[in-house]
């Protein structure tokens, strides 16, 4: 069985987003919850995941995870409306 990676956003309680990588979302988003995940999500409490998208390799995962973080916000809502993420809009 292969490793896969994923991309995930996360919305934020004050209506901010955070991208990052993993190989398991679930256990991640707990991390985040828990105040053990990234510096920004510590300030920013999470929400809910709101857009995860598979990859095959670690390096494409992280890849896209740059691209996603580069994109404005209205880019970022039209990527988690086209992954019909209704629940959160």
């Amino acid at each position: 069985m292969e490793k896969k990676y994923y991309v995930y956003i996360i919305h934020t309680q004050d209506d901010k987003f955070y991208c990052g990588y993993t190989d398991d979302v679930e256990r991640r988003f707990e991390a985040h919850k828990s105040g053990n995940g990234a510096k920004y999500t510590r300030a920013h409490k999470p929400d809910k995941i709101v857009y995860s998208q598979e990859f095959p390799t670690k390096s494409d995962a992280m890849k896209e995870e740059i691209r996603i973080k580069k994109l404005s916000r209205v880019k970022k809502l039209e990527l988690i409306r086209s992954a019909e993420a209704p629940e959160l809009l």
